[in-house]
């Protein structure tokens, strides 16, 4: 288990390396919050259009 942490927190901080460098680029669009009916409803509303290009965040947990 140690060395699987290990092996996960290694790639974690290549990933954040090559983000802090601007080789890596989120495909976050989006955030909406907090986390209620309304936004649930919305964030759907714009995946199902079929438009969205990237990721919509719901946030508030």
């Amino acid at each position: 288990m140690a060395r699987y942490l290990a092996e996960q927190r290694s790639i974690l901080n290549g990933a954040a390396k090559l983000t802090d460098d601007g080789r890596l680029i989120s495909t976050l669009s989006e955030v909406l919050g907090p986390i209620n009916a309304h936004n649930l409803r919305a964030a759907h509303a714009r995946l199902e259009a079929g438009r969205t290009i990237g990721k919509i965040v719901l946030a508030g947990f």
